[in-house]
C-alpha cells in the first residue's frame, strides 16, 4: 500500500510544482507540464511490453527492482540542474509505474481469501488516492519552503523503506504459481468490455479534468483562492469515493463499476449544464470526484476476475489504456476549447463516459463470483 502511495505522488508532484520548476530551471510552465504528460505516455506505451517480457520472473524480485528505479531515478531528479535532465531523469520511474500496477494488484490479492479481494484492490486505490489528497499537498508545502528538489527527493526515502520491506517479507515463488495468477472467471468477452469501458471513461474523465481550473474560473467565477480549495474538496470526494467502492467491490461488483461511471456521467454532465451555479458547481464537482478514483478501481477487480489469461498482462492492458484515455481526454478537451469553450469539453467528456456506460449495460453479465468459503 505504501508503494502504491509513493510511486502515484512521485508521478504528480510536478503539478504542484510546476512554477518553481519553471523559475528554478529558466523554462515555461507548460514545458514543465510535460513533466506528467511524458510520464503518463510512457506509462501508457510500456505497461503490456514490460509485463509480457518480465512475465516469469518472480514477482519479489520484480518489485524490488521497480522501486530500485523509482529511488535512484527520484535521487537523480532531485539533483538535476536542467530541464532536460529532470525529463529524463523521470522515465525510469514512468517505465517502473507502467509494471507495478499489473504485477502489485495479483500480488496484493493473492495473499488473502478470494471472497475479500474487492477490500484489497479497495485498499491499493485509497493508498494511491491518498497520493492526491495529501502526498503532492504535503510537497508543494515543502516545495515553497525548502525548493522543489525536497520533495522530488522524498519517494526516493519512502521507497527504499518500501523496497526493504518486500525484499524481507514477500516470499519469493513463480508467478504462473501464485494465487491471482488467473482470472477467476475468465471470460474474453467480459474482458474486452470491461477495458473499452474503462478507457471511454478515462478519456471522458481527463477531457474536462484537465481543464477543470479554466472552467471554475471562467464559467462559475471562483477566485483562484477559492479554486485551491476546490481541488482539494475533489480529492477528498475521490478518496471517499474510493473507500466506500472497495467495500462493496465484493458484493456488488458489477453494480459498483456501472454506479461509479454512472456517477461520473452526472458529474460531468451536471458540470456542463449549470455550472455557472457556485452550489450546483460544487455538487456535481463532488459527484465527479467520487467517482474518478473508483472507475479504474472496479475495472481492476472486475479484470482479477475475467482476465483470460495471466492477470497481470491483463491488468498491463487495462492500466495502459487507461493512460492512453488520459493522454487522449486531454488531447480531445484541447481541441474543443476554441470551438465550444470549457463547457463544452465538459459535454464531451460527459457524453464520451455515458458511452462508457452504454458499453457496460449492453456486455453479457458477468458470471457470478463465489468464494471458496461458500462452497
Amino acid at each position: 500500500m505504501p508503494a502504491a502511495f509513493t510511486f502515484n505522488t512521485a508521478e504528480n508532484l510536478p503539478i504542484g510544482l510546476l512554477e518553481l520548476i519553471a523559475d528554478s530551471l529558466h523554462v515555461p510552465v507548460p514545458s514543465v507540464g510535460l513533466l506528467v504528460t511524458g510520464y503518463g505516455v510512457t506509462v501508457a506505451l510500456a505497461s503490456l511490453p514490460l509485463a509480457h517480457v518480465l512475465r516469469a520472473v518472480p514477482r519479489r524480485h520484480v518489485l524490488t527492482g521497480l522501486l530500485a528505479a523509482l529511488v535512484a531515478s527520484s535521487l537523480v531528479a532531485a539533483l538535476a540542474t536542467s530541464y532536460w535532465l529532470l525529463l529524463v531523469a523521470r522515465l525510469p520511474t514512468a517505465l517502473a509505474q507502467a509494471l507495478f500496477w499489473a504485477v502489485a494488484g495479483p500480488v496484493a490479492v493473492g495473499l488473502f481469501a478470494p471472497g475479500i479481494r474487492g477490500r484489497v484492490v479497495g485498499a491499493l486505490s485509497v493508498a494511491g488516492s491518498l497520493a492526491l489528497v495529501a502526498g503532492v499537498p504535503a510537497g508543494t508545502w515543502l516545495g515553497r519552503r525548502s525548493g522543489w528538489p525536497v520533495p522530488v527527493a522524498v519517494p526516493a526515502a519512502l521507497g527504499l523503506v518500501c523496497l526493504v520491506t518486500i525484499a524481507v517479507l514477500l516470499p519469493t515463488s513463480r508467478p504462473r504459481e501464485e494465487a491471482a495468477a488467473y482470472g477467476t472467471a475468465p471470460d474474453a468477452r467480459r474482458f474486452g468490455t470491461v477495458l473499452a469501458a474503462g478507457t471511454l471513461s478515462a478519456t471522458g474523465a481527463f477531457a474536462g479534468y484537465t481543464y477543470l481550473v479554466k472552467f471554475l474560473g471562467e464559467v462559475t467565477g471562483f477566485s483562484p483562492g477559492a479554486v485551491s480549495a476546490l481541488f482539494m474538496a475533489f480529492g477528498v470526494a475521490c478518496l471517499a469515493g474510493a473507500s466506500v467502492t472497495g467495500a462493496l467491490l465484493d458484493r456488488f461488483a458489477h453494480s459498483a463499476l456501472i454506479a461509479a461511471v454512472a456517477t461520473q456521467a452526472v458529474g460531468m454532465l451536471g458540470l456542463y449544464a449549470a455550472g455557472t451555479d457556485p452550489v450546483a458547481a460544487v455538487m456535481f464537482l463532488v459527484l465527479t470526484g467520487a467517482a474518478l478514483g473508483p472507475v479504474f478501481m472496479a475495472t481492476q477487480h472486475a479484470i482479477l476476475h475475467c482476465a483470460p489469461g495471466r492477470t497481470d498482462i491483463a491488468l498491463a492492458a487495462n492500466s495502459g489504456a487507461y493512460n492512453a484515455g488520459i493522454a487522449a481526454g486531454a488531447a480531445f478537451g484541447g481541441l474543443v476549447l476554441p470551438l465550444a469553450g470549457v463547457r463544452g469539453a465538459f459535454l464531451l467528456g460527459g457524453l464520451l463516459t455515458v458511452g462508457a456506460c452504454a458499453v457496460l449495460l449492453g456486455g453479457r453479465h458477468p458470471t457470478r463470483y463465489v468464494p471458496e468459503s461458500a462452497e
